[in-house]
């Protein structure tokens, strides 16, 4: 009984293992893209409204996004940045730089 919970445990161990592995690189560049804009610039989100109160009248209400990676406060280049990520990913270099990637608004 303890060597089959043994093997079980060791089965999880490795599954949970074989997940944490590198991904396909082409994988890795779409999901590396944000992290490339994020170092670009902030990316952010303002809304105002008026919400309708009955015979309280109305009122303004409003909500404010902001997101900001540590490689833009730190000033970190989006193209090393891409690459940095990609490599941390899949273990190997980009296929096309930052700027030839599909997608990229920079």
């Amino acid at each position: 009984m303890q060597a089959r919970h043994r093997a079980f445990g060791l089965l999880l161990l490795l599954g949970g293992l074989a997940a944490c592995g590198p991904i396909p690189v082409d994988r890795a560049e779409r999901s590396c893209l944000r992290d490339a804009e994020l170092a670009g610039r902030p990316r952010g989100e303002v809304a105002i409204g008026a919400i309708g109160g009955g015979s309280g009248g109305t009122r303004a209400a409003g909500r404010v996004e902001l997101e900001i990676s540590s490689d833009y406060i730190l000033g970190r280049d989006p193209s090393d940045v891409f690459n940095r990520c990609v490599l941390r990913k899949s273990g190997q270099m980009p296929t096309r730089v930052l700027a030839d990637q599909p997608g990229w608004r920079g």
